[in-house]
This record gives C-alpha cells, sequence and structure tokens, in this order.
C-alpha cells in the first residue's frame, strides 16, 4: 500500500503566520474587552419599591434551597408569610395595577420598563463589538493565508476531525493531524478563553464566538426581563413554596456533635 509522503514545514510559517495570528487574536480580544466596558452604560438606579420587587423572589428561591437550616416553626411561619404576599401582590410597587389586575390591558412593552433601553442598546453594542472584529479577522486571514497549512497535531485524530481541522484545504489524502490556517482561527476563536481569564480575570468580555456574557438584553439586576408579569412569577414562586417540603438538618445537632467526639 502506498502512503502519501508526509509534509515539511517551512519554519517561516511558524514566525509568520500561526504565532500572529494567535497574537492579533489575543490582542483583538483583550481589546474588544475594553471596549465593551466604554460602551456600556452605568445601570439607572432603581427606587426602593422596584429593588423590594425584585429581590422578593430570591427571597423566595432562598427559602426553598436553605430553609432545612431553621427550625420547623421558622420555616412554616416564613413559608406562609411569603406564600400569602406573593399571592397578595404585597411586594409589588404598583398596587393601583395589581387592584385592576383583571381589566384587559395593551401588552407590555419591554423599552418602557426602567433600564429596558439601555439593556436593548448594551446588546447592541455587545453585538457590533463582537461581529465588526470577528469578521475583518476572519477576511484577513483568508486573504492572506487562505489554503497554509500550519502545524501538525501531536496525537492520532478521526477522520471526523478533518473539516474541522483543515477548513480551506481540499486535499483528501492529507493526514488529519494537519491544521489550516483557518482552522487555527477557529481554535483559537473558542479556546483563548482561560487565555483572556489569566490576563483580564473572570467575568471579563475578550471572548468570542459562545461568549454572551454582557450582552442579554433583558437581564436586569433581580434576574428579571423587560416587560415581563411579575405578578405571574409571584403564583409560580408561591406554589413551589408550597410544594416544598421541610426536612431540619440541625436537628439534634449538639448530641450529634457529642457523640462524635466522645
Amino acid at each position: 500500500m502506498v502512503t502519501a509522503p508526509d509534509l515539511v514545514i517551512d519554519p517561516s510559517l511558524r514566525d509568520w503566520v500561526l504565532f500572529p495570528i494567535l497574537l492579533v487574536m489575543i490582542l483583538v480580544g483583550i481589546l474588544r474587552h475594553y471596549i465593551t466596558l466604554l460602551l456600556q452604560s452605568s445601570p439607572k438606579q432603581l427606587d426602593l419599591l422596584a429593588i423590594r420587587e425584585q429581590q422578593s423572589l430570591a427571597r423566595g428561591a432562598s427559602l426553598r434551597s436553605n430553609g432545612k437550616l431553621i427550625p420547623p416553626s421558622s420555616f412554616q411561619s416564613r413559608k406562609t408569610y411569603l406564600i400569602q404576599a406573593f399571592k397578595n401582590g404585597i411586594f409589588l410597587k404598583d398596587q393601583e395595577a395589581f387592584k385592576n389586575k383583571d381589566e384587559p390591558k395593551p401588552p407590555a412593552n419591554p423599552l418602557a420598563e426602567p433600564g429596558g433601553m439601555d439593556q436593548m442598546l448594551n446588546m447592541l453594542k455587545g453585538n457590533m463589538v463582537m461581529i465588526v472584529p470577528q469578521t475583518l479577522l476572519m477576511s484577513w486571514i483568508n486573504f492572506f493565508f487562505s489554503g497554509f497549512i500550519l502545524m501538525k497535531l501531536p496525537f492520532p485524530l478521526t477522520v471526523r476531525f478533518k473539516s474541522i481541522l483543515q477548513s480551506g484545504v481540499a486535499t483528501r489524502d492529507l493526514d488529519v493531524r494537519w491544521v489550516s490556517s483557518m482552522s487555527w482561527y477557529f481554535l483559537n476563536l473558542f479556546g483563548l478563553r482561560s487565555v483572556y481569564d489569566v490576563i483580564l480575570g473572570s467575568n471579563n468580555s475578550a471572548g468570542g464566538g459562545m461568549d454572551m456574557a454582557g450582552m442579554n438584553p433583558g437581564m436586569m439586576g433581580g434576574g428579571l426581563q423587560p416587560g415581563q408579569d411579575i405578578y405571574k412569577l409571584y403564583l409560580s414562586e408561591a406554589e413551589n413554596i408550597e410544594l416544598t417540603t421541610h426536612e431540619y438538618l440541625l436537628e439534634d445537632i449538639e448530641d450529634r456533635i457529642l457523640e462524635k467526639y466522645e
């Protein structure tokens, strides 16, 4: 059986193509992070009633998650209070709208909510900061380095990886371990997340492609989306609390600790 001869890579490809693409993508990611910080508008301050309306849902979730750490009597009193408060709309900031909740009303406008327009603009800015640099990078690599073979992976791979690692190289008998310039770009695009975390810290905006942190159009301080019916969320949370069973984890904790060290 005749096998195809192995390739010999010119070292200049490593110095003038492989490393420059890696370096440029790291620098573009860092630049994207700081541009995103500059473009993000500061969130508007919410009034106390709006904060209470949002945080009350977190209070119910906290009771369901951590209620096993308080005595049954305390859990039951909190459970009863929250269920009644959610059903009666005590935490709602707009009490007049709650009293007239049975009357027909037009669909809620997300942009009319506090911070709704800012969230939409932040999403648009984030998408532009992500899409424009990636488009320019792809065009640069495709124009200058189209069809280049840059490196060979040191471990074996199945033929299914051929389309991933050899994008832009239409050679059927080429070993699957060889990586093309365009595939090197995509590997860096989705693989530099940890490098950005080391350089910029966690929760940065440098990553492209799958990184959508900070670009969600509707997430607000309390996890609510503009235009969402908060009262329906209250009723759902009240139902979840009603179905929550309580098992006190600290029952006879003193005796168990003493038995452990006897």
